[in-house]
């Protein structure tokens, strides 16, 4: 079986996640990329989205878990779109990027960006 890859990138949402007070009552902007990996052979093949992944669904997802709940951690953010990837669609990994532009870091830095893959039982 081969694994390709579907990636979602750059999705950008306000939500109120972090470890300081200040960063949960003002809320900031978040960006994640989503890397699904499952066997496209069928949908390249008939051209049919019940074949597939639909995307859209999947950024309905990952939208719901970063705007309505709140994390301390990115880790812990990432870890969950993850796990709800993984049980909603049919991909055998998936890889997630959850990226912070303003963090409370004295200090110049672009961003904090944490990644997690996991895998379809493991």
């Amino acid at each position: 079986m081969s694994l390709d890859r579907i990636t979602l990138k750059n999705m950008v949402f306000y939500a109120s996640h972090g470890v300081s007070k200040a960063e949960r009552e003002l809320g900031q902007r978040f960006e994640i990329d989503l890397s699904m990996f499952l066997d496209l052979h069928t949908a390249a093949q008939n051209d049919r989205l019940l074949a597939a992944v639909d995307y859209s669904h999947v950024y309905a997802t990952v939208e719901h878990i970063t705007t309505t709940r709140v994390y301390n951690l990115l880790e812990a953010l990432a870890e969950e779109i993850a796990v709800e990837i993984l049980s909603r669609f049919p991909v055998t990994e998936v890889e997630v990027v959850v990226r912070k532009p303003r963090v409370p870091i004295k200090g110049t830095l672009d961003f904090v960006e944490v990644s997690v893959t996991r895998r379809r039982g493991g």
